[in-house]
Formats: C-alpha cells, structure tokens, sequence
C-alpha cells in the first residue's frame, strides 16, 4: 500500500501516541508515550516539525514517523539526533528506503542551517529489541559506536546510602537555583560522549515547565556560600510508563558532580539519599541510562547504589561529511 508522507504537526500527537503504542507492543523497549509527553516534545525549542520531520500515513492511520532535531552547541562537532518509528505491520523495504534517504537529507539540511562549516555526525539510538530499526540505521550507512545500559533499582531492596558530606548544604531543587544547576550540569557533562551544552531555553523545557520533573525528589549540594550548585541529582516520573506496567518508577535524569569535587563519593551519597525519598514517596523502583565507557566510572557508582543492568540502547553515528 503506497503511503503519504508529510510533515508532522502538533495535532497528530494523538496519531503519534498510537503508533508508538503500536511499536512497543513490538519492541518492548519499556517506553511508553501518551498523547501529552508527545505534544511536550513536539513543542521543544529545537524541534521543526514543518522542515525536519516527516509522517507516513496508510489512509487516516499514522504508520511510521521521524524528526530531525539539532544540538544546541556545536562543541567541536555538530550532533544532531534521528528519532523514529515504524507501525510491524509496515516494516518493509520500501518503507526503509524512503527513511533512510530523509534522514541523511534532512539531517544535512538541518545541519547546514545550524552550523554550517562545522563537522557535523548524525547520532540515533536503537534498543536492542529494535532489530527493524537497527537494520535500517545500517541500510542508511549509520555505524554503531556506543552501548548505553539501562539500570534499574528495586527501593524496597536499597543497600545502605552514604552518608551525605558535611561541609556541603543539601537542598532540594528550587526555581532559584536553576541557573546554577544548569550551570553545573554543563560543567559536569562537558567531554561526554553524545553529550553537548544546554542552552537555558531548553533546560527550561525539559525541567522547568516539565509536567514530568519531580523537583521535590530532585536534590543538589551546595558550598557554605551558597553561591554555585556542586552536585546534582535530577529526577521525573512518567505517568504513562506507570499505568502501563503498573509500577511507579522513579527515573534519574541526571546525576553530576563538578570536577573539582570528584573522588568524594558525592554522587553515591546524593543518589542513595534521592532513593530514599523516592522511596518514602511511593515509588517502587528507579530507573536511569548510562554509557558503558563513562570514563568518571558511574556504572560502578550506580551499582553502589542498588542499580542493576536491565537492557541495552545502541548509539550509532553517521558522519554529515
């Protein structure tokens, strides 16, 4: 059946919703999208639904979809990221070659408007349940350069946390500190790989007017002072997750330590403390992602903290030559 294709706009959200849901029954990557957490991203500073995303329609059905978002920061190279899916039902040949030619094209289209002379890669993951979406990254030339686990904790089985330290101030989040948590998550993630500078803008979509952050279960440290944020822990809760396994997860966005105070067990201390509380909340258990090669050892830290390895995400690059 010959398809449609057209950009996508905020009012296929709906459509989108049951797509995804269609290729989880699938994939079963854990992920799981209502109609709102997609209109949220829909409506992110970066994304352009009208020039860098695209929909495959079979008659009123969604069927398969992808969108082209670019990095805020160019930091040596451009890094702009590849998001799709594909109903089972319509996972054939024709339909991958009609992706894989839009994302190269439109990933040098965005590119080029972002940061044109600057070297640029296109990055996508794919579950390692995803094995369609797998073979269509290496159909359209992409190489797998990366393995990302996600980690999960049981909080009714938490080993005992660290103690926090004593010459630092715990705080829960607060809109007052957000420009230094921002601040110091750049700091903290600076020469990660995939990782790139955040702009306020965007740091303010996905937390600050986020209707998933938990602020209340998200915590920093801060010097006697008062004047900067040391170390962070960052966390949300996804609603549509919960109602379809039936268990409230706790995830953790980001935890980062600057590097002068790296070595203390910061980290440990802050997140054993984070679980706790989501704990006494009423979460059953947490969930965060990590690059195996993390050269600060956080898969160790992790562990420390209760977490073990659940599934595996594949990051792949295609160079934007």
């Amino acid at each position: 059946m010959d398809l449609t294709w057209r950009p996508l706009s905020l009012g296929d959200a709906g459509a989108l919703a049951r797509l995804y849901a269609a290729a989880e029954a699938v994939d079963r990557t854990g992920e799981n999208h209502d109609e709102n957490d997609l209109r949220q991203e829909m409506s992110a500073p970066l994304v352009d639904l009208l020039s860098a995303s695209i929909g495959g329609w079979a008659g009123e059905r969604l069927v398969s979809c992808a969108v082209v978002v670019p990095r805020d920061a160019a930091d040596v190279v451009h890094q702009p990221r590849v998001e799709s899916a594909t109903d089972p039902e319509f996972r054939g040949g024709e339909v991958a070659d009609h992706l894989a030619e839009w994302f190269v094209r439109t990933a040098h289209r965005v590119h080029e408007r972002h940061f044109p002379g600057v070297p640029g890669e296109l990055h996508a993951g794919a579950h390692e349940n995803e094995r369609w979406y797998a073979a269509l990254l290496d159909r359209a030339g992409f190489k797998h350069e990366r393995t990302f686990v996600e980690m999960r904790a049981d909080l009714a089985a938490l080993p005992p946390a660290p103690p926090l330290p004593g010459d630092l101030v715990l705080m829960p989040y607060e809109p007052r500190f957000d420009s230094w948590t921002l601040d110091a998550r750049n700091a903290a993630f600076a020469g990660h790989w995939g990782s790139t500078w955040v702009s306020p803008e965007v740091w303010q979509h996905r937390f600050g007017s986020s209707k998933d952050f938990r602020p209340d279960l998200s915590f920093l440290l801060l010097p006697p002072e008062r004047d900067r944020v040391v170390a962070f822990v960052l966390s949300s809760f996804y609603a549509a997750d919960a109602l379809a396994t039936g268990v409230r997860e706790l995830y953790v966005n980001y935890v980062g330590t600057r590097a002068e105070a790296r070595g203390r067990g910061l980290a440990s201390a802050l997140l054993g403390h984070t679980l706790a509380a989501g704990r006494a909340a009423g979460f059953e258990r947490s969930a965060l992602s990590v690059d195996v090669d993390n050269t600060h050892r956080a898969l160790a830290v992790y562990e420390r903290c209760g977490y073990a390895v659940a599934e595996r995400v594949h990051g792949y690059v295609l160079p934007l030559g």
